[in-house]
């Protein structure tokens, strides 16, 4: 079976969060499957710096305006399609924003370019091949399905992957004469929203099934709480939507074999994690002491609880607890987190911005991640904590509540807790959270049954590689 992937970001090639790390992993995980990807990125400044000698392999002469290239490579175990189009991904910004952290004005242009560039692809347009089933992924690539229901071409199947339904692509109407799609698709059933153009509500009408990175996130955004503002659309479609959490690569995130940590470790040396831990420590300008280290690594967003955090690092360190926090985001909460370390030298340490190998190395030396998230669809920090015996402490909310076992007495006694979860998603819950972690942190033979039943449970994308698999039969077996 042959599938075309489009996203805005694919690791090892281009990331700003978790959704690169999908898109990378899942294409490795389905050849066992006899599935075959080539996945279609946009051809950002990093991606064209990182590609060794690419075949062009399609000339697109005026992509909404504009010319493209589509390239052909491979790298790091997987096919690439690049869309070389300097006049819309040749910047020094980000993928989404420019140096000073705004958006780029044309981000509907750019990325429905991407989308049309993939229905192009799927319609047969690349020489050689064409797609049985394609595949795209949040709203950067959600008019894929768009176009292909629009366009006169042969459709071919498509699932939409919903990573994170608040990030929707809203744009004003006056942006839809530069789409080039018919009139008629500014409707209800097409990619008209509130009067507006919904590149996200676009793909959940057209796209032939829906799956979210969660069982409880799929059930979630039926709900208004966390729908944000599409659950009609989503309940329309509930007879098409799948929930699949997604895996880890666990040759990339193996503590035995990580070449970013300082010193590495099975579950048979967890002491072997002290090492990792005294390089934490030096890092973050922290006491060398016996208290637990509690690590953060995350955007710093209202989402992702960091408010929740800042509130609580006070009392984190009065109980005797250690924080390092490293992520970037929001202005106002890095200041109040700035502001904790300042306030409790030696105990709170905070490093902005976004650093892989820091990130590997906390996970192997901390004893505990918090991830305090308000909704989190599946989230992948708590999946790296468990495998590398770093104790998540999780709201119970979407994909969190799904993968880690709470430490309640019947989970301990049974010996198959993996981690701590909380609510109600609050200052409180979260402080007793840090609490019942500092209770169980003293007892050594519990604490380490915990991290050695998190680091043999299955986080890989085994057997969620063989859902998508069947997933995509069923869909190109009846035509759509």
């Amino acid at each position: 079976m042959k599938v075309l992937s489009v996203s805005s970001e694919v690791f090892p090639l281009i990331k700003t969060g978790g959704l690169a790390d999908v898109v990378g992993a899942l294409p490795i995980a389905l050849k066992p499957y006899g599935v075959e990807t080539k996945t279609l990125i946009p051809g950002y400044p990093a991606v064209m710096k990182a590609i060794r000698d690419p075949v062009a392999r399609l000339e697109l002469p005026d992509l909404l305006g504009e010319a493209a290239t589509i390239l052909e490579v491979e790298h790091a175990g997987i096919s690439f399609l690049v869309l070389d189009a300097p006049a819309y991904y040749s910047r020094t910004g980000g993928p989404y924003v420019d140096a000073t952290g705004k958006d780029y004005p044309d981000n509907w242009r750019r990325f429905a370019a991407l989308s049309l560039a993939g229905a192009e692809i799927a319609a047969g347009l690349l020489p050689g091949w064409r797609p049985d089933l394609v595949h795209a992924h949040d709203w950067q690539s959600a008019l894929v399905p768009v176009y292909m229901r629009y366009y006169p071409t042969p459709e071919r199947p498509s699932v939409l992957t919903i990573h994170n339904i608040a990030f929707q692509g809203q744009f004003g109407s006056d942006i839809f004469p530069g789409l080039r799609l018919p009139a008629h698709a500014f409707s209800m059933e097409g990619i008209e929203y509130y009067g507006d153009v919904g590149f996200l509500k676009g793909g959940l009408q057209t796209a032939h099934a829906l799956t979210t990175v969660s069982p409880s996130y799929a059930e979630e955004i039926l709900t208004p709480e966390f729908g944000m503002g599409l659950e009609g659309v989503i309940a329309s479609k509930a007879y098409n939507l799948y929930g699949i959490v997604n895996g880890i690569d666990d040759d990339i995130w193996n503590p035995a074999t990580d070449p970013m940590i300082a010193q590495t470790y099975s579950a048979a040396t967890l002491k072997d994690r002290a090492i990792n831990r005294h390089r934490v420590v030096e890092h973050f300008g922290l006491d060398e002491d016996d208290g637990p280290i509690f690590c953060v690594v995350s955007r710093l967003t209202w989402q992702k609880g960091m408010d929740i955090l800042a509130e609580v690092a006070s009392e984190i360190v009065h109980m005797g607890g250690k924080l390092a926090i490293l992520g970037a985001g929001d202005a106002a909460l890095e200041g109040a987190l700035f502001a904790a370390a300042g306030r409790h030298r030696g105990r709170v340490g905070v490093s902005a911005g976004y650093n892989e190998p820091m990130s590997h190395l906390m996970q192997a030396g901390c004893d505990a991640i918090i991830i305090p998230s308000r909704f989190e669809p599946c989230g992948l920090t708590q999946l790296y904590g468990l495998r590398y015996g770093c104790i998540p402490i999780v709201a119970r909310t979407g994909g969190l509540n799904d993968t880690i076992i709470d430490a309640n007495h019947a989970a301990l006694q049974a010996k198959v807790a993996t981690g701590i979860q909380f609510s109600p998603i609050t200052a409180e819950g979260l402080l007793q959270a840090a609490r019942r972690a500092m209770h169980l942190f003293p007892d050594r033979k519990v604490w380490t049954q915990m991290q050695k039943q998190g680091m043999k449970s299955d986080v890989s994308w085994g057997r969620s590689a063989e859902r998508y698999a069947a997933l995509y039969s069923s869909l190109v077996s009846r035509g759509a």
